[in-house]
């Protein structure tokens, strides 16, 4: 490829894709962006961790060709004003096919709204994966953080991150108005009389049924990887209020799972189903249905008939291969609605394991589900899509603390671990993972983390004497 302002290294060899999947060589190219405030800092300490655990685990046999491209603050310093995603670093980024990067400042008067949204949405990234698993000895706001132990797979590319809106007053925003108002609204009668104000910004939340199964397919796919008892997968949602959009999103979700998964797993409703059956052998399928369904009794006689339909349907078509206990031993899927999955993951978190949801949704849960583990400076995350993945901080650039060598780098450093894991090389990212448990349990941190310990650590690690730490613990 050629290149204005960037040269890849003279040695190693690209990362490319065959069915989704990536195929490593022993010292693939790839791209990183330092990212913007105190990414200056980050990146030297992460990838002095990364380099050491692949050197530690492979004795030479493996090594990563770091590429440098420019996004962000240094890319306009580079190749000039408001050229915050020059070509040069979105051709590398698709040429390599895997890259990671630091925290990232959102643009003020480029046209960019987000360069994180842009990428994903460049690259079709559409899975953002964020872990949320406790380390020991990590100040928590939670009397248990060591309970919560789950990935979050967030749509990444529609909902209203899409971006499609128009600004309240704006000669389109009001002639959208005007046609739900006058036009599409009375014509479907569920809506009764409902307007608009006309006074109102409008946005636009599109849910697909490729979106929403090409994600719960991914969240499957690494279900399928976890020890048997973290084989769960729960598809969170509002659709007892946004029916054709996140009601959808369940919908097309169970859909996907009991035709392209049916082997391997089972809905929480057929599991009730089954083992109704499996207690009382004799049951009816009025009864079962009841069971099921507690309100059952003051259904109407055609919501009755759905039911027991249904529970033959299942007794019928899944007995032989799920039956007899049988659905035990395959991966759950259940559903809950989203208000209730951001007490749940904090009243009864070791009940779920893979919570699949959309972009919105996704963002609030991830974030909630950091701070129970001790917060973004240590929440990883993950854009992947099918020919690309790009790893990244989850958290700010922060430019006040930019150049002092005090924040915390475990964000980007565990982004770094899953980069090594979804390149296979497992065991370079347990390294990292051993050494980051073992300093923080031996109370050698950052201040962010130092200051909320008891009794506080003082003084607390420098950036740089944090991921030197890391790597003494390997």
């Amino acid at each position: 490829m050629t290149y204005e302002k960037i040269s890849p290294p003279t040695i190693g060899t690209k990362i490319t894709f065959q069915n989704g999947e990536p195929q490593v060589p022993d010292n693939p190219i790839i791209p990183y962006i330092r990212g913007d405030g105190t990414g200056i800092d980050l990146w030297p300490a992460s990838q002095r961790v990364f380099d050491a655990a692949v050197e530690k685990a492979y004795g030479g046999k493996r090594k990563i060709s770091w590429f440098k491209v420019f996004v962000g603050d240094e890319a306009c310093d580079t190749y000039g004003t408001y050229q915050y995603l020059p070509d040069d670093s979105l051709t590398a980024i698709r040429e390599y096919g895997v890259a990671i990067k630091g925290p990232l400042t959102t643009p003020i008067g480029g046209g960019i709204r987000s360069l994180n949204v842009a990428l994903r949405q460049i690259f079709d990234l559409y899975a953002c994966v964020r872990p949320c698993k406790y380390y020991a000895g990590t100040p928590s706001p939670h009397r248990f953080p060591e309970k919560l132990d789950v990935i979050i797979y967030r749509e990444n590319t529609e909902d209203i991150y899409l971006g499609i809106e128009w600004k309240q007053g704006s000669e389109i925003a009001d002639r959208l108005i005007k046609l739900l108002n006058e036009d599409l609204i009375p014509a479907t009668p569920e809506h009764g009389k409902k307007q608009i104000p006309l006074d109102s910004g409008i946005g636009i939340k599109p849910i697909s049924k490729k979106g929403s199964q090409r994600l719960v397919r991914r969240a499957m796919k690494h279900a399928l990887r976890l020890p048997r008892e973290k084989q769960m997968v729960t598809l969170v949602h509002k659709g007892n209020i946004m029916k054709y959009t996140e009601g959808a999103f369940r919908d097309w979700g169970y859909e996907l799972v009991t035709s392209e998964f049916r082997g391997e797993c089972v809905t929480e409703r057929e599991s009730w189903i089954l083992g109704n059956k499996e207690r009382n052998t004799d049951i009816t399928l009025e009864e079962n249905a009841r069971q099921i369904d507690p309100g059952y009794d003051a259904l109407t006689v055609d919501k009755k008939e759905k039911i027991c339909a249904e529970v033959q349907e299942v007794l019928g078509t899944i007995w032989d291969s799920h039956g007899s206990g049988q659905w035990q031993e395959k991966i759950m899927v259940n559903d809950r609605i989203a208000d209730s999955i951001f007490q749940q993951i904090q009243t009864r978190p070791d009940e779920y394991s893979i919570l699949a949801t959309m972009n919105l949704n996704g963002d609030y849960l991830s974030d909630a589900a950091a701070a129970i583990v001790g917060g973004l400076g240590m929440g990883p995350g993950a854009n992947i899509g099918d020919v690309c993945a790009i790893f990244e901080a989850t958290h700010g650039t922060a430019p006040k603390h930019a150049g002092l060598d005090r924040v915390n780098p475990g964000s980007l450093i565990l982004s770094g671990v899953m980069m090594l894991e979804y390149l296979g090389w497992q065991e370079a990212a347990d390294l990292i993972t051993q050494g980051i448990s073992a300093a923080i349990a031996n109370r050698e941190v950052t201040y962010d983390l130092a200051r909320m310990m008891e009794p506080p650590v003082e003084p607390p690690l420098k950036c740089s004497e944090f991921a030197e730490a890391i790597i003494q613990h390997f």
